[in-house]
């Protein structure tokens, strides 16, 4: 009988009398933190040591994916596959390439080793571009997972399931002739319970089309990741952890036989606790119409799935230091002041509290952090604890007129000119002054000359650099290049989203003779000043200087020289579309409409989750970070406090949600740029783009984004969009009320969800432009996963990004919106969004835009953009400069 069988160096026959298939995805940059930072890193060969410990640990496939931004997809998969091939412990398992994109999918089938799997293929884009996949995947002899999804968009019922599935293997197995035994379908696995009532058949519907999958289309086999079930009670891992049980015993017994799903979410189905059993499967099997009420009732008695306990306050009867180590640890405040208190009346100098009681509990927590025991937020908290019990015995130690204790250091902290985001900068400062360095924060926006003279006044020990858009790295430049020119030898570090040890070494470091350091997340801060600081400076000093000449060679030296075709040739093989077939949706209404007051609770329900956790230096994808082995209990703890925020800022009103948008009449003009009309057809500006230059294989486009808009040639009328939203209205007032509080926490904490409103506002936005404003998807239906997923018609390009790459092309927008005098959100000089929590950016909406990246461009084309701009071509170079090829 026919059954699945994949290698890699050992065989893996999957049949009927195979046990439940485990797929391993920590060698996912989207599922493993560490793994993608070692990758960025170029750190390929501890990056194995993820594999070797996820095939030690009994992953029966190993699932690859390098899906990042900042990642070349293409040569990480071919060098990371290439290694896996030389180390037999690892390349024993079969390998599932895993990626989006097609051109990383096929350079990963062109060096595996073995028979492997690919994910995924689907009919989203149609039958024609299916079958070419799939006839590809078929000529390297690969197996492949087959998503429900179709034009139409994702399957999310039963019938749909089936309908896709069977069109899916009828294309395949008579159209391509894919061997059936190769085929893997994911059925989508969604959540239950949500309280919605089109979502009670979501597992239901799964387990049947499973079941009807593998009786009625011989051979194959079914997938999916088995955590989304459970999506609706993350927070309480036992009722988590039964319901992904009972999923599993149903769906294996349906058909279901392979899956991602962490063994250590998983309970044994006899010994779930029987009132719960009966409990998760009528949810499960949707047996009764108040299953989910049952359920949360359930959770809510038993948040952590046995019976609630009392507080546990034993550790009030500790003596006095224990109990202030373990306040500080546990981020407690109640009882502080209460403690700190008994520990004054101990001694002669309430200054020795400080210097003893509060630093010898802070010394554990600078400990537990350091060993990576303890995780940002909890950092936080402890000092909110300390600020707290410090602000109690400030009038104490006035009082006596104590001198107090020098601190470790002195550090001037900046955003520099033109950049106004300072989440990182404000983390890395209190993690730096929980270990008594003293911080002088300079704020958002700050000119070299003023970070400089502070630093020369204050006699700083370092100074810390911030900065989130691409012109901060030009301002981290001179700023260093001016501590050359006063001869000032004052240690740099250097910090923000888009800085990189690579960006250091190469273009900052040899400004200047100082110390200069990439401080890439603020576990290091502390390490790396205390070294500065000590001693051993001198030589740590040189040592970095060393590191950093080397690495600045050897990243030279391995830069491969690309080829470019000139501008003229990249414009005559650009991405061309047929306009005499195309359908130009006109938008139901033209023109600009401003959003004064959106409510925010509509919003909340499109926030993505996931940055949210990096900017606590928790990484890992919502909501399966929620369930991570390493940092799932903190990511828990912090999601929950965010809850409660959100809930009290969409209460109280605490932030005002402003947007404006605009639908116009457009036509692509003079190849690369898009001329704006008005209603009434006449020309009131216009939007250039670029164009990629660098050298592609034979047949293939160079895209511009003028390219999805129909050229004023084809007679056809197009139109474009753009908009700018901003939830930052509040902020400040809101995260001030937490700093006057001491409570540097929750003002983190403010800034953080300001943010991500401001990007769910932009979510929602789109999505009203595409059902109703503009109108061109009016039957779409996406869960917000989708949305973040970017399953959706058309694309929201915003400027400074990879299409876009010129921030210049924000001023276009703001004039055509009035978007100062319409909703008070402006822009620095640098063009950064003020308030910060803000996005702006482009609709387009024709069904083959698509998200690219320009790359390097060339002299020529630089000269021509400026020209198109009518701006001074070294202005134009100063906001390109890293798109050059230089």
């Amino acid at each position: 009988m026919k059954h699945l069988k994949l290698s890699g160096l050992e065989p893996l026959n999957i049949n009927s009398e195979s046990n439940f298939i485990n797929v391993g995805e920590r060698t996912n940059v989207a599922g493993s933190k560490k793994f993608l930072r070692l990758i960025k890193d170029g750190n390929f060969s501890e990056a194995l040591e993820i594999a070797r410990h996820q095939v030690e640990n009994g992953a029966q496939i190993l699932d690859v994916n390098f899906d990042d931004g900042l990642l070349d997809g293409k040569y990480c998969m071919v060098k990371f596959l290439n290694l896996i091939a030389a180390e037999p412990d690892i390349a024993r398992v079969p390998i599932m390439i895993d990626s989006s994109k097609w051109e990383i999918l096929e350079a990963g089938l062109q060096v595996v080793q073995g028979k492997s799997v690919v994910n995924s293929i689907s009919l989203k884009e149609g039958a024609e571009e299916f079958k070419r996949q799939a006839r590809s995947v078929r000529r390297y002899g690969a197996a492949v997972v087959v998503m429900a999804f179709d034009e139409v968009g994702q399957a999310d019922n039963f019938s749909r399931r089936i309908e896709i599935a069977k069109r899916s293997y009828d294309i395949l197995v008579k159209e391509v002739g894919f061997p059936a035994e190769d085929i893997i379908f994911d059925l989508n696995i969604f959540p239950v319970a949500t309280g919605m009532q089109e979502h009670r058949r979501n597992a239901l519907d799964f387990i049947g089309a499973s079941k009807w999958v593998r009786e009625n289309l011989p051979y194959v086999s079914v997938s999916g990741g088995v955590s989304n079930v459970s999506f609706s009670f993350r927070g309480n891992n036992a009722v988590r952890e039964a319901m992904h049980t009972v999923f599993l015993y149903h769906a294996i017994q349906a058909g279901m036989n392979i899956g991602i799903v962490n063994p250590a979410m998983l309970d044994v189905y006899d010994e779930i606790p029987k009132n719960l059993l009966e409990l998760v499967e009528d949810v499960i099997l949707d047996r009764r119409p108040d299953a989910t009420e049952r359920l949360l009732e359930y959770s809510e008695k038993n948040r952590s799935g046995k019976k609630e306990i009392a507080e546990d306050l034993s550790w009030r009867n500790a003596p006095l230091q224990d109990r202030i180590t373990h306040a500080l640890v546990k981020g407690i405040d109640r009882f502080i002041i209460e403690d700190v208190e008994q520990a004054r009346r101990q001694t002669a100098r309430p200054l020795d509290v400080i210097e003893i009681n509060l630093m010898t509990g802070m010394g554990v927590v600078g400990d537990l952090f350091g060993s990576g025991k303890m995780f940002l937020p909890q950092v936080v908290k402890s000092a909110r604890v300390m600020k707290k019990a410090v602000a109690y015995l400030q009038p104490f130690i006035e009082a006596q007129k104590d001198i107090s204790k020098p601190a470790n250091g002195k550090i001037v902290m900046a955003t520099v000119k033109g950049d106004v985001h300072d989440i990182g900068k404000n983390i890395v400062s209190v993690v730096l002054a929980c270990n008594n360095y003293e911080i002088i924060d300079l704020g958002v926006m700050v000119p070299a000359q003023k970070i400089i003279q502070t630093a020369v006044d204050l006699k700083a020990d370092a100074i810390g650099l911030s900065g989130l858009i691409t012109p901060s790295l030009d301002e981290m430049v001179h700023i260093a290049a001016e501590l050359h020119r006063q001869n000032l030898d004052i240690p740099l570090l250097i910090g923000g989203a888009t800085t990189s040890k690579a960006h250091t070494a190469v273009k900052i470091d040899p400004k200047c003779e100082s110390a200069v350091i990439h401080v890439n997340d603020a576990s290091r801060a502390v390490g790396v000043v205390s070294t500065l600081l000590s001693d051993k400076s001198g030589q740590y000093k040189i040592d970095l200087k060393t590191e950093y000449a080397d690495f600045r060679e050897k990243f030279l030296e391995r830069q491969v020289e690309k080829a470019y075709v000139s501008l003229d040739e990249a414009r005559k093989n650009k991405f061309k579309i047929d306009w005499k077939l195309e359908s130009i949706h006109p938008p139901r209404k033209l023109g600009v409409q401003v959003i004064d007051d959106q409510v925010l609770s509509e919003i909340a329900e499109f926030i993505d989750w996931s940055p949210f956790f990096r900017s606590w230096e928790l990484h890992g994808k919502y909501p399966e970070i929620l369930d991570d082995e390493v940092v799932g209990r903190e990511a828990t703890e912090v999601f929950q406090d965010a809850q409660q925020m959100l809930r009290q800022i969409i209460t109280e009103k605490s932030l005002k949600a402003k947007g404006v948008i605009g639908i116009f009449k457009a036509n692509a003009v003079h190849d690369d740029d898009i001329a704006v009309y008005d209603k009434n057809g006449s020309q009131i500006s216009t939007f250039h783009t670029l164009r990629q230059q660098v050298k592609r294989s034979a047949g293939k486009e160079y895209y511009a984004l003028a390219d999805f808009i129909a050229p004023e040639t084809s007679g056809v009328q197009d139109y474009i969009g753009c908009f700018a939203v901003t939830t930052g209205f509040g902020t400040e007032e809101l995260v001030q009320k937490y700093k006057n509080s001491h409570d540097d926490y929750n003002a983190i904490m403010a800034k953080a969800l300001s943010d991500r409103l401001a990007e769910a506002f932009a979510e929602f936005l789109h999505q009203k432009v595409r059902t109703e404003i503009w109108g061109y998807a009016s039957d779409e239906y996406l869960r917000n996963e989708d949305l973040i997923a970017e399953k959706y018609r058309g694309i929201r390009p915003a400027p400074g990004y990879p299409a876009c790459p010129d921030h210049l092309e924000k001023l276009t927008i703001w004039q055509l919106l009035n978007v100062k005098e319409n909703i008070g959100l402006e822009l620095t000089e640098s063009l950064a969004m003020f308030p910060t929590a803000a996005v702006s950016g482009y609709y387009l909406a024709n069904p083959h835009a698509k998200y690219f990246g320009v790359g390097k461009i060339t002299e020529d084309q630089l000269a021509d953009y400026a020209k198109r701009k009518n701006v001074d071509i070294d202005f134009a170079r100063k906001w390109l400069r890293p798109n050059l090829n230089e």
